[in-house]
Formats: structure tokens, sequence, C-alpha cells
């Protein structure tokens, strides 16, 4: 595959990342759809998407490879936890602050894991696993522009499982088939979701469209792009080209939802996106 249809992918995949949490954000801050509404359209519509594409993919295939992998319970509970923290959590934070949150907690929890595994690290790479904890916390310490510990606890929570999800998912098999899969496991925890909380459900054609594009178009078809493109990248740059959807979301916050920059989101952003880079750019090459 060309370079630059390599970037090109790339690219577009991390514009659908950002995608997400502006389109989230912009739901259920400016229109009158509830979180478990949204967080179900969402899921449904990315499951329908994904399988029309590996319907399609499966069809198209000339060589006979068996394609392996359905996804697992397991992996849908984490990626539901995963959405449904995610949407509630933005009913409170920026889009900027969301993503930062959410992509400290992904990073630090499966740098967290290889540890437990056993992983060595080199005194930079501590270095930069602390100072992106410092700029973790900083940016939830109490004052008045941090954000609500509720919303903010539900992201982390939300990142973890992301985490979780991204591990289990490795060696899984067809990453779009199991995340296919995956995806169509989560729709009776997410209609489960709503019918507890049938009292509190408000929909608008403005969320619901909003919802329908974060599934289809963000979630959908940008892990298809991204699938698409991860396997001609090195692990090292696919994790360090992430750092940039923190950013992105942020910047979009600000164009699109004239959201604010506060001083303690960029010092926590260089903090905890510097440390990540740290860690990854001083991995030791085995």
């Amino acid at each position: 595959m060309p370079y630059t249809r390599v970037v090109l992918l790339t690219l577009l995949a991390l514009v659908a990342f950002a995608g997400n949490s502006l389109l989230c954000r912009a739901a259920l801050a400016h229109t009158q759809i509830d979180a478990a509404s949204f967080t179900t359209i969402r899921l449904l519509s990315g499951a329908v998407v994904l399988w029309v594409l590996v319907v399609l993919r499966n069809r198209n295939r000339r060589d006979s490879v068996k394609v392996t992998g359905h996804g697992n319970w397991q992996s849908a509970l984490a990626l539901f936890v995963y959405a449904a923290g995610f949407s509630f959590a933005y009913i409170q934070l920026n889009t900027g602050v969301g993503a930062l949150i959410l992509f400290g907690a992904v990073q630090t929890s499966m740098i967290a894991f290889g540890l437990w595994r056993g992983e060595r690290f080199t005194t930079a790479q501590w270095l930069g696993l602390l100072l992106a904890f410092s700029g973790l916390i900083g940016l939830l310490l109490p004052g008045l522009s941090a954000p609500p510990l509720t919303g903010a606890m539900l992201m982390i929570a939300a990142g973890v499982a992301w985490g979780v999800y991204s591990l289990r998912g490795k060696g899984a098999g067809d990453p779009l088939q199991v995340t296919a899969g995956n995806f169509s496991r989560t729709v009776p925890m997410a209609l489960l979701l709503s019918l507890m909380l049938l009292s509190r459900v408000s929909l608008d054609s403005t969320g619901v469209y909003y919802a329908l594009l974060s599934g289809a178009l963000t979630s959908g078809v940008g892990y298809a792009i991204w699938y698409s493109a991860l396997p001609l990248l090195k692990a090292t740059t696919a994790a360090t080209v992430q750092l940039s959807v923190p950013l992105l979301a942020a910047l979009g916050g600000v164009v699109l939802l004239q959201e604010p920059v506060t001083l303690r989101l960029l010092l926590a952003a260089l903090a905890i996106l510097g440390g990540i880079a740290l860690v990854v750019l001083t991995a030791k090459r085995l």
C-alpha cells in the first residue's frame, strides 16, 4: 500500500476518534437526547455498519483464507462499560477535558497491565509514567477550573474499560469481524440500560442524528479505517500518533462548540501526553 494512502487512512481514523468525543458532547450538551439513548443508538448503529462491512469484505475476498474470530461476551461487556461511561461523562465534561482523561486512563491502564505482566521499564519510561500520572492528578485536583469529579470518574472508568477491551483484542482473530461481534453483543446490554432508565428517556431528531453518526461513521467506519492502517504501522508509531486525538478533540471543541481552553487543561495535556510519549518512544527495542 502506498505511503501516502497509509498516512491518509491514519489521519482519517484519528479524526474519527476525535469526532466521537465531539459528537457525544454536542449531543448531550446541546440537544435533548439522554445518555442511555445515545449509547444504545451508537452501539446499535455501529453494530449494523460493522456487520455490513464484514459481509461486503468477505464477499469480495478472492482468496481462501479463513477469517477467524467472532467476539465474546467479556470483551463486549468492556466495550459497553466504555461506551456508557463515555456518554454519561460527557454530560458534565467539555470535549477536550473528556478526551484527555479518557486517553490518559486508557494508556495508563495498558501500561500498568504491562508492568503487572513483568515488562521492564527504562528510567526514562518511569519518568514518563510519573509525569503522566502527575498531569492527570493535577487536572482532577479541586479548583475553579477542575472538571466535575463524577464526570471525571465516569470517564476514567470508560478509559480503563477501553484499555481492557484493547488488551483482550490482541490475537482474538480478524479485527473487523471480532469488533462486529463484540458490538452486536453490546446491543442487549444497551437496551437493558435504556429500559432501566426508561423514565428519563428524552429524544430529539438532532440528538438521534449525532448518535447515528457517532455509531455508524466515527465508530463503525472509523474503526474499519484504523484496522486497515494498523497492520502497516509500527507498534510504537500506532501508539504515538494516537497522542494527537485529545488535541484534535480539544481543538474541535473550541472551534465547533465554543468551549474554553484553560491553563490547567493545557498544562495537564502537556504532562499527560508528554509523559505517555516518553514511555512509548523510549521503549526497549526487543
